[in-house]
């Protein structure tokens, strides 16, 4: 069974806190020192901590520093502040020092149980994705753990000591150049440079040039003899994004650089030898392109030695909330932001949403929404997907919950329309600002400043 510590001086709460969560290994602790000591010894995902603790029971001094040690200690611990109906402030406070929830006497065993069931499913999804992180893979920067992915990372890892040529084939927004790093990164040439170029972003006209450089007075403009990516990637890895869109007068140098290893400038007339590793990538079929004479068929065979297929996200349905969790904790701390996770109703429509743009849709979405947060958790209204159709994440009917979401909801907009400033804010609620503040309060609003 799990291990669940319990920190409550109160004999008689321990003992109905250990009965009513009778399926984890329950371990007690009385006041700091020996929660502190249970924390270090057992190691508890899970925590419960009434912040009355002596000796200072009348107060919160001691739990909220219990708190702060207990983190400190253990970061990734979900910490739950058990409370008096009479201390909502202090276990507000306690949330906004990092505590996982909170939860007000008296004990309803239906209630806790199902608050640290969640904290435990949490705490296994961020534990996930500080193991996408540390193991096989994520070294190389593909996150997930769905079979497909678990495959892409196999073949990666087996193609990429070889200098077998790969073509990456997927969506758009996939992570195609993701893949073609990582296979740069798993070889031995992690320490040379990663060159990446979009075909299809040059001008037909200046991609040659800047494929494969130019000597001086070459054209028109050309001060100075000028390297172009090929040999700027000496050593390393090129990488041809969206090979597909590549000029079919320029296929066949491009041809001959892949056979021969060499190249030659714009202007030039010296052959120059490289070596480089090329992966290409592109969101075309291929061989309809060669049926149609749009693309070589010996360029074809010469860049697809081996192929890789990046499924699109909605095919990664386990991988959407780990990556999601991935890129929060990336933009919380880029941002500076106090975002710790997601709500329920967000983790609902990230699940429902059918991801038509994949990962670069989702780290998009994600991005924006700690920014427009004002919580702790990013709901689905920050996300973007409150007002969009076809987000059919699960609505709850009960009238006082759908009250209190529209009412949070209507809150952080007024807040983020406002860029902070509370006056504006209840003007545009039609509130005045005590009852904001209240409000607030009330739905246990954490608001970032």
């Amino acid at each position: 069974m799990e291990k669940l510590l319990i920190i409550d001086d109160d004999a008689g709460v321990q003992k109905q806190l250990k009965w009513s969560l009778s399926d984890y290994d329950v371990i007690l602790a009385d006041d700091r020192n020996s929660a502190v000591a249970a924390v270090r010894r057992h190691e508890p995902k899970v925590v419960t901590l009434d912040l009355g603790l002596p000796p200072d029971e009348a107060n919160a001094s001691e739990g909220l520093a219990a708190l702060q040690e207990i983190l400190t200690i253990a970061p990734h611990t979900k910490v739950i502040v058990v409370t008096g109906n009479d201390d909502r402030t202090n276990a507000l406070k306690a949330v906004a020092a990092g505590a996982y929830d909170f939860y007000q006497k008296p004990i309803e065993p239906e209630v806790i149980n199902v608050i640290v069931e969640r904290a435990f499913a949490l705490h296994k999804l961020e534990q996930e994705n500080l193991t996408m992180r540390s193991i096989a893979g994520s070294d190389i920067g593909i996150i997930g753990n769905s079979e497909a992915i678990e495959r892409l990372r196999m073949m990666v890892k087996r193609i990429a000591p070889t200098e077998i040529t790969a073509l990456l084939l997927g969506e758009s927004g996939t992570g195609k150049e993701v893949t073609a790093n990582a296979v740069h990164l798993a070889s031995d040439r992690s320490n040379k440079p990663f060159i990446a170029i979009n075909c299809a972003s040059i001008p037909e006209t200046l991609l040659e040039s800047e494929l494969f450089g130019f000597e001086k007075g070459a054209f028109t403009g050309a001060h100075k003899t000028t390297k172009g990516k090929i040999e700027c990637a000496e050593g390393g890895t090129l990488f041809l994004d969206e090979i597909g869109d590549m000029p079919f007068n320029l296929q066949a140098k491009l041809l001959r650089f892949l056979q021969e290893k060499r190249i030659e400038r714009l202007g030039g007339r010296q052959e120059i030898p490289v070596d480089v590793r090329v992966v290409c990538a592109t969101n075309q079929n291929l061989e309809e392109m060669v049926a149609q004479k749009t693309f070589r068929e010996d360029l074809f065979y010469r860049v697809s030695e081996i192929t890789l297929n990046i499924p699109p996200l909605r095919d990664r349905d386990e991988d959407i909330l780990i990556l999601a969790q991935y890129f929060l904790n990336q933009y919380a701390q880029e941002y500076k932001r106090n975002v710790k996770g997601f709500s329920e109703d967000g983790i609902s429509a990230l699940k429902a949403h059918k991801w038509p743009g994949n990962i670069r849709e989702l780290q998009n979405k994600v991005k924006s929404s700690v920014i427009m947060s004002t919580g702790v958790q990013v709901t689905a209204f920050d996300l973007g997907f409150f007002d969009h159709e076809g987000s059919e994440y699960a609505l709850d009917l009960n009238l006082r919950v759908v009250r209190e979401q529209a009412e949070t909801i209507a809150i952080q907009k007024a807040y983020a329309l406002s860029e902070g400033n509370m006056s504006k804010a209840s003007e545009l609620l039609g509130i005045t600002r005590p009852t904001l503040y209240s409000l607030i309060d009330k739905y246990g609003l954490t608001i970032n400043t």
